[in-house]
């Protein structure tokens, strides 16, 4: 039995402390907290150093369960990370007016604090997860994690606009690489069919329970302290974070290509450039000069990537990914699924303000039932499912039901009931997602090499955030179009919902469309969730 050298000494002192009378309890047990954190560090430091030395004398079976029990407080340590970045994308929308009062930001200008996050995640995704392949998905989850934490100090501390909006910049950087090398580190740690479906179906319930999570923090945050504390949370969070992943995650080596600099300065340009276009579309108008102009600079860039891609010989990004069948159904689904799903959650919230009438905790309670049915099935219900039927008819089936949930609410009423025209699609749309998150994301890495699979989920998030973006933007505008042609006698609640419905229906035959292409395209063995041998591109 191993003892960890010192800790007999720490746990004798703390006996023979003395006991404190009322006055000075408070200082007794801030005091306690901090012997039993060194302890607790102590132990994480002494087995994870020890921690390959005793599994070489332990039998088979016992050394097994130890890799297993590390493998999954790996995986809670990357959830955690990833849940920061999930948080910081709703957290920071509920403390925008406190935001624009304090640093007098007008209506025009305050979106920047979320457009400057948006343009640098959208365009640093595929970069950071190729230099994960190449420099090792340890190192460039650490460095995305310390960009962001360092970022978000930045922004908690911001004195003025400019630097508010640079640091939300940063961040978005930060965020892009943590995003797109955590499933790669994921996909290396499991490689059974079993645990790597119960992986990922915990890591979708950290990405679907965090929105909600971040609504909720954001108020209670704002609310008792200040706005600037939706971003100085993330500091004790990154720190731990990465004291952890230091300690108890493996290091990865990368293939150490030469690194496409050209071409990762093109393509991170092209996806700004693009992004910036489309986030502005509604307010500079989508037939403007300005916003055409960005969409096609945007356009040409990529262009100008790909032409480039294909004639060198150590690209950053091998053509040949795009012709893995999985991989490019995947990202085809998750653009459309993502389209319909982020028009749902922005377009509902304000069906139910502006229509319904009801404040903003009644909404975030409306949201749970989806969150608690889509929890449940990441956290096992999923795994099963996948075992059972495989990959293919889990996703097809959630698409149709979100399909579904979509086109009932657009038939939502002026006048609707709580439980009687919201909680239904609510609990509709909670078993589609629920259902075809993590078969997806399961999907999407398949057939791809290990010496790819952070230039491949890199795609896969490049393709849920840009699918987002155009999806709200697109419905968005077509809300406000129909709205606008509706007679003013009807009165505002009924122009509203009219451009609401349209949109609602639109979403639902985005989520039509992604359950056709699950059942044309994919090609995955039922019998597990690894699926068809990995293919290397070079």
């Amino acid at each position: 039995m191993h003892t960890v050298p010192g800790l007999g000494k720490i746990c004798a002192w703390t006996d023979r402390l003395p006991l404190c009378d009322s006055k000075t309890l408070r200082h007794r047990r801030l005091g306690a907290s901090f012997i039993r954190a060194t302890i607790c560090l102590k132990l994480l430091r002494h087995f994870s150093i020890a921690g390959a030395r005793a599994r070489e004398n332990l039998p088979a079976d016992e050394a097994s369960m130890t890799d297993t029990k590390a493998k999954w407080v790996a995986l809670i340590i990357l959830c955690l990370g990833d849940l920061m970045i999930v948080l910081d994308t709703t957290i920071v929308n509920v403390a925008l007016p406190s935001i624009q009062r304090s640093l007098g930001f007008s209506e025009a200008n305050l979106v920047w604090v979320v457009n400057a996050y948006m343009l640098t995640f959208g365009g640093f995704l595929l970069l950071g997860g190729r230099l994960g392949d190449l420099f090792g998905h340890r190192r460039l989850f650490l460095v995305g994690i310390s960009i962001f934490t360092i970022a978000s100090l930045a922004c908690g501390l911001a004195p003025s606009q400019l630097l508010l909006v640079a640091a939300r910049a940063v961040q978005g950087a930060g965020g892009a690489i943590v995003s797109a090398v955590a499933l790669s580190l994921i996909m290396d740690l499991f490689h059974e069919p079993e645990e790597r479906a119960k992986a990922m179906g915990f890591f979708g319930f950290v990405m679907a329970g965090g929105g909600s999570l971040g609504v909720l923090l954001g108020g209670v945050l704002t609310d008792s302290l200040s706005w600037r504390w939706v971003f100085l949370v993330n500091l004790p969070i990154g720190t731990l974070v990465s004291v952890l992943t230091l300690r108890l995650i493996e290091k990865t080596e990368g293939t150490h290509r030469p690194l496409d600099l050209l071409g990762a300065l093109l393509i991170t340009a092209s996806l700004m450039v693009l992004v910036y276009g489309i986030v502005g579309g509604n307010e500079m108008g989508w037939l403007s000069v300005q916003t055409l102009g960005f969409i096609g600079i945007g356009i040409v860039l990529f262009l100008a990537f790909l032409w480039l891609e294909s004639r060198l010989t150590s690209p950053l990004v091998p053509l040949g990914l795009f012709r893995l069948r999985n991989l490019s159904a995947a990202s085809m689904i998750g653009m459309l699924w993502s389209a319909g799903m982020f028009a749902w959650f922005f377009l509902s919230a304000l069906y139910m303000q502006h229509v319904l009438g009801y404040s903003a905790m009644k909404v975030g309670l409306a949201f749970l039932p989806s969150n608690v049915i889509m929890a449940a099935f990441s956290l096992g219900l999923s795994a099963r499912i996948v075992m059972r039927f495989g990959i293919q008819a889990p996703v097809s089936v959630g698409m149709v039901l979100v399909a579904v949930g979509l086109a009932l609410f657009s038939r939502a009423p002026v006048n609707g009931d709580l439980f009687a025209d919201v909680i239904p699609p609510m609990i509709v749309l909670g078993l589609g997602a629920g259902l075809a998150l993590n078969p997806l994301l399961l999907a999407a890495m398949t057939d791809v090499d290990e010496n790819d699979s952070g230039l491949a989920s890199g795609v896969v998030n490049t393709a849920f955030m840009m699918g987002g973006s155009v999806g709200l933007a697109v419905l968005a505008s077509l809300a406000a179009y129909v709205s606008a042609g509706q007679s003013a006698a009807t009165g505002k609640s009924v122009t509203l919902l009219a451009g609401y419905q349209w949109a609602f229906f639109v979403g639902a035959l985005f989520a039509l469309l992604a359950s056709f292409i699950s059942t044309a395209r994919f090609r995955i063995p039922k019998s597990g969730a690894e699926g068809s041998k990995p293919v290397s591109l070079h």
